[in-house]
């Protein structure tokens, strides 16, 4: 009876299998296809190698990366570890501190409030921060060492607040009179960002508006402002007209309990080059397990892969992604178009590798590639992009309908690879058929 029992109960299997086979293929995702594309798989494998060298080489803890084209998943993939102790992999979900990527998120909730005619690029910044109405300019250090002042040639605009031109900076990156001022006042240990505009307000310009592009605590005083406008905290804000209606789901000020094992250790090179822990280097404090008193619109934020990819891609789509639109095709164009002269241009002034020269400026919280060949630069004319100060990195390109998404958490110093330059050459290597 058994035996007669077991080939007509695996017949019966078999027939359901085949049945049920189309129904279960269709369930499972699709697969991404590189070369539907205009990818070549063959040649993707050199961006592959790229990011796992400095990986296998120990400069970098692990990667995620995320490439779409055309609105569509090239590919995303996971190399390394989250954490050398625990050994923990690297996953595409993993959640990393953005830095500076924090910035154009900035600048995407400041054009939300444009749209709703809260503020004009020609306005002074003192409209909406009254302290500022008296900020003076650095003109020389006397005889005694203290730092003299003058007036600004004009009061210090939107426009220039949203180009890093108003005169502000940072004091982590120059050596200047006013960067020691910055430094030694630590205006981001402010409980709050009413203490925050405060301690800026008692700092002189470091240069007369318009004169310079410096790097700059220009986003957190966009920070301070939204919520100025908007009457809500600025993670309130974000999460509201931003991060909820684009499903970012794990893009915030902090990281919750729940989701702790998710977020990747921070490193930093120690004396020997080798990665540590930061806490035991200099640093940001790896911390973001809740939600700051000061939230900073300059680089506060925690992200993932895909979460910031959906906010790219929204970009690419000039304002809108899955029926969802949070800003008019005008304002992104209006964001991301560079808004600096030829005179500030000339690669005298930059951050990093990121070099206001002929063929590459600025526009709203995001540097912008107005012509690439001449910027020695491979992607496509109007591509915009930033990066943050772990090493995530990430690029839009509106002439190859491209997203680019890099996420890794290593800070400055000996060793450091340049994640953007290198994936760049390789990407745009394996974009054979960029027609297609």
């Amino acid at each position: 009876m058994e035996s007669r029992f077991r080939p007509r109960t695996s017949a019966r299997i078999s027939l359901a299998l085949l049945l049920l086979a189309p129904v279960l293929a269709s369930a499972q995702p699709a697969r991404p296809n590189p070369e539907s594309l205009g990818f070549s798989s063959e040649r993707l494998v050199r961006l592959h190698e790229a990011i796992e060298g400095p990986v296998k080489d120990k400069n970098l803890a692990g990667v995620v990366t995320l490439l779409m084209r055309h609105g569509k998943l090239v590919e995303e993939r996971s190399y390394g570890v989250r954490d050398f102790a625990s050994g923990a992999p690297m996953t595409n979900d993993t959640i990393f501190r953005i830095y500076s990527m924090t910035k154009p998120v900035t600048g995407v909730a400041m054009m939300i409030l444009y749209e709703e005619g809260k503020w004009h690029p020609s306005d002074p910044i003192s409209k909406f921060i009254p302290e500022f109405a008296d900020l003076k300019v650095f003109k020389e250090v006397d005889g005694a060492g203290a730092i003299v002042t003058e007036p600004p040639a004009h009061p210090p605009t939107m426009a220039e607040l949203m180009t890093h031109t108003a005169g502000f900076t940072y004091g982590l990156f120059g050596s200047t009179p006013v960067d020691k001022a910055y430094m030694s006042r630590n205006c981001f240990a402010v409980p709050n960002l009413d203490e925050m505009m405060k301690c800026f307000s008692a700092l002189p310009l470091l240069y007369q508006p318009g004169s310079k592009w410096v790097y700059s605590v220009a986003s957190d005083i966009q920070g301070y402002i939204i919520e100025k406008l908007s009457g809500k905290p600025l993670p309130e804000f974000m999460e509201e007209r931003i991060f909820k209606p684009l499903r970012m789901n794990d893009t915030a000020f902090f990281v919750p309990e729940q989701k702790r094992s998710r977020f990747a250790t921070l490193y930093s090179a120690g004396p020997d080059g080798k990665l540590i822990v930061t806490g035991q280097a200099s640093g940001p404090k790896a911390d973001f397990t809740s939600m700051p008193g000061a939230p900073s619109g300059g680089g506060g934020l925690v992200s993932t892969a895909a979460d910031f990819a959906r906010f790219a891609q929204m970009l690419l789509n000039h304002g809108e992604l899955d029926g969802v639109r949070i800003l008019s095709p005008a304002t992104v164009a209006l964001m991301t178009s560079n808004h600096l002269p030829p005179s500030l241009m000339t690669g005298k002034f930059s951050i990093g590798n990121a070099v206001m020269r002929p063929g590459h400026g600025w526009g709203y919280d995001l540097a912008v590639f107005t012509d690439p060949p001449t910027a020695d630069e491979v992607v496509g004319k109007g591509t915009f992009y930033w990066e943050g100060a772990a090493a995530t990195w990430f690029w839009v390109d509106p002439t190859n309908d491209l997203v680019f998404v890099g996420m890794t958490q290593r800070m400055f110093g000996k060793g450091q690879p340049q994640m953007n330059h290198l994936s760049r050459p390789t990407v745009y290597g394996a974009l054979v058929n960029p027609n297609k």
